[in-house]
């Protein structure tokens, strides 16, 4: 009985959902054109993480090294949108990694995946709310935090705010009820605020490469100690282009990873051609990255690194170097900015709490949808509220890290999919139904000759891994991919480890350190190469994954190694997140779960899910 019991909850968990329980659902398709999805996936990029972020990541973890910190957190986005792309060819009907995850990889595997990235938006939410009154408060002589630090002081450090931020707050409940309300995610808002933005940014690159200094770049200690009398300066470092070592940039590029976490906003709705939102995604990709690179440079250029604004860098550098009214003109683009950004996070974070819920995984309350606009208030304002207490209560610099972690993990899940799912029989789902060359086949690939013939000892199944006997993909296959992608993944995560907690040691030469990080990548190799010896599944795809297994393997390693670079505190909150979605789906989604009950699948609508 107890067996029976195990058994039924271990196929629950693996469970995977028809691609026929997805239909369009009219009334939350928009249908853009590719200018416009350019605009919105730079929209949706160019907000905090370029206004806030840029400046403590540039004063207090890399220096003018920021401009590599990009270059690094924007090349495992890069990957990481590759392996996206071939994960949502596979569903073609679908732009949501939770649909995609539910339908290829089973029902824990998409709630993990949902559950942080539900986690990623409202994190973003109340980064952005807090982003856009650290920009409205410099515009106005810094009267509300004057106001907010004499009302109700908190001050728990590492924990709380200095103070209760009631203006956040506001400002996201506000914007939750408008959307409530039915006020339309609409593109031209998009157009109208991105294109202020990508002036104004414009104006700040070439300004900073106007009235920048190169000296600020080499800066010594000297210069620190002449500064130190006038100005309120951050930690000092070792001066130089990378004041803050090769730890502080990788540490940086960790930070900076937040500003690349909307890059999946431009998966359109409407689903066409897959070349061309590849090709539209990384247009919007590398535009988002100029703009980081040319803000950072001109901002580093212009104003020593230990004297930027914490929460205001871009308009205080303007008035650094003597153009004060400049300042306005750029608080405008700022506000701006996260305007666009604020609502593009809302609007997906409530549609994919309504999708799991209808599903079951989620209370099924928050799948309630208003009459005929099919509105789902009870997301929109559960989520809103819990975005805005987090607004209210916590400091960006301590809660913008979970943003990080969160969509470093969903993309590293997205990755993993992508190397398992290409060695796999029958896993080619871009087809609404089954030829029938296909239905004949599936007979034959279940009795291929690695699984009809027996076991023969260690000899055989050392044999079978470096020499399969079937050209393409069996079920035994599949699960030697399976094990030894786990077990690289295993090994991949240790060797992160290693060389994000000692990196001097392993590379100076440290004799256990040293051999142990080459013991592992002498592991990672051999285990790689037996996965490359597997028969991959020959199905067409519109695109597929170039360089398998090795891309979506760098993609992992560089995504573990960014995830250890966070602090123990940002592990720890994370941490707390999971195990609350743990308690919710093991303790009411794996019991109320559609499958569970053999009911129909309502529509799934085609929204954005990993942005």
């Amino acid at each position: 009985m107890l067996r029976q019991y195990v058994r039924r909850y271990g196929q629950k968990l693996v469970h995977r959902r028809g691609e026929d329980t997805i239909k369009e659902s009219g009334g939350l398709n928009v249908h853009l054109s590719a200018t416009e999805l350019v605009f919105l996936g730079v929209g949706r990029n160019l907000g905090a993480g370029l206004y806030i972020v840029v400046g403590a990541v540039a004063k207090y973890v890399a220096g003018p090294a920021i401009v590599v910190c990009f270059l690094v957190a924007g090349l495992s986005s890069l990957l990481s949108r590759l392996c996206y792309v071939e994960f949502d060819a596979r569903v073609p009907r679908s732009s949501s990694a939770y649909v995609c995850s539910y339908i290829m990889m089973g029902q824990l595997w998409a709630f993990i995946v949902g559950w942080n990235i539900i986690l990623l938006f409202f994190i973003a939410t109340a980064c952005t709310a807090m982003a856009w009154r650290y920009a409205f408060d410099n515009l106005i002589g810094d009267r509300i935090s004057q106001a907010l630090e004499g009302t109700v002081p908190l001050h728990v450090p590492y924990l709380l705010a200095t103070y209760a931020d009631f203006f956040a707050l506001g400002l996201v409940l506000l914007l939750a009820v408008l959307l409530a309300l039915g006020v339309p995610e609409s593109a031209w808002v998009y157009r109208v605020f991105t294109g202020i933005n990508i002036l104004v940014l414009s104006f700040v690159i070439v300004s900073g490469f106007i009235k920048g200094d190169l000296h600020n770049w080499k800066l010594t200690e000297q210069d620190y100690e002449l500064a130190t009398a006038v100005f309120m300066l951050g930690p000092p470092g070792a001066g130089g282009f990378v004041p803050f070592d090769f730890e502080g940039v990788l540490r940086g590029a960790a930070t900076c990873f937040y500003a690349f976490v909307g890059f999946a906003a431009i998966n359109t709705r409407e689903r066409g051609d897959l070349r061309r939102q590849r090709s539209i995604s990384l247009i919007s990709l590398l535009m988002c990255f100029l703009a980081y690179f040319g803000v950072s440079a001109a901002l580093t250029l212009m104003v020593p690194y230990y004297q930027i604004h914490h929460h205001s860098p871009l308009p205080e550098a303007f008035l650094h170097v003597g153009w004060g009214p400049a300042r306005y003109v750029v608080a405008v683009g700022v506000l701006c900015a996260l305007t666009s950004s604020l609502l593009g996070d809302m609007f997906p974070m409530s549609r994919l709490i309504c999708a799991m819920a209808e599903d079951g995984l989620l209370f099924r309350g928050l799948a309630q949808v208003y009459g005929h606009t099919k509105i789902p208030i009870m997301a929109i304002m559960s989520s809103g509220s819990l975005a805005a207490i987090t607004a209210l209560l916590f400091e960006f610099s301590n809660i913008a890290n979970l943003m990080a972690v969160a969509s470093l993990l969903a993309y590293s899940m997205v990755s993993f999919s992508v190397l398992v799912l290409r060695y796999q029989p029958d896993q080619n789902l871009s087809k609404n139904e089954k030829t029938e060359e296909e239905t004949e086949m599936e007979p034959v690939l279940e009795r291929s000759p690695l699984d009809s013939v027996p076991e023969a000892g260690t000899s055989n199944i050392l044999k079978s891994l470096w020499f399969p006997t079937s050209p393409i993909p069996t079920r035994k296959s599949g699960q030697i991919v399976y094990g030894c992608a786990f077990l690289v993944v295993l090994l991949l995560t240790i060797l992160s480890l290693i060389l994000a907690q000692w990196p001097r040691r392993v590379f100076s030469g440290d004799p256990v350190l040293t051999t142990v990080a080459a013991l592992l990548l002498l592991l990672i190799t051999g285990v790689t190469v037996i996965i490359w010896r597997q028969p991959q599944d020959p199905s067409p795809l519109t695109f597929r994954v170039p360089v398998l297994p090795v891309l979506p393997l760098v993609s992992l390693f560089l995504n573990l190694y960014l995830m250890m670079q966070m602090t123990s505190g940002t592990w720890t909150v994370f941490g707390i997140w999971n195990a609350i979605g743990f308690a919710i789906y093991f303790g009411y989604g794996i019991r109320h779960s559609l499958e569970e009950k053999n009911e129909p699948q309502p529509p799934v609508s085609t929204f954005q899910a990993l942005d």
